[in-house]
């Protein structure tokens, strides 16, 4: 089998996407609490916990924008990325820092030849699913490079 034809496709997982906006939101709101619990006079923590909240909307509306671009991501042997986007279309992406692939779950973090990021929380099982497999092996190859 040629290398060029071996990938991993990932399909992204509602439950999870809903697990990473509720954690977001979650984090997003203890940091602001935190912030206003700071020993510091109001005029401070106020407009410090404003200011990570706006910052903390900012990557959610991010985030959202990434998982609309994004319908189905495939890795290939070379360290190539596709994302399919929601027109049907393959784009070309190329991984970014902060992906992390552990033995169920994974951090893909790509960004489009258009400049945009996206990120996706995948699971799998090696024993279950042949994409998850070639993604654990194209990511021994390619992982320590990013």
């Amino acid at each position: 089998m040629s290398s060029s034809k071996y990938f991993a496709d990932l399909p992204p997982d509602a439950r999870l996407r809903r697990l990473v906006q509720l954690s977001g939101i979650f984090l997003a709101m203890l940091g602001a609490l935190l912030v206003l619990t700071l020993p510091l006079r109001p005029m401070a923590t106020i407009p410090g916990a404003g200011a990570w909240l706006s910052f903390c909307v900012r990557e959610f509306i991010l985030l959202r924008r990434g998982f609309f671009l994004c319908r189905r991501i495939r890795i290939m042997a070379d360290g190539g990325l596709r994302v399919l986007g929601p027109d049907g279309s393959w784009r070309a992406a190329r991984l970014a820092t902060g992906t992390v692939v552990l033995r169920r779950y994974a951090w893909i973090r790509c960004r489009t030849e258009a400049g945009r990021y996206c990120a996706e929380l995948v699971q799998g099982n090696c024993r279950q699913s042949h994409d998850w497999r070639r993604l654990q092996v194209i990511w021994r190859h390619i992982g320590g490079a990013l």
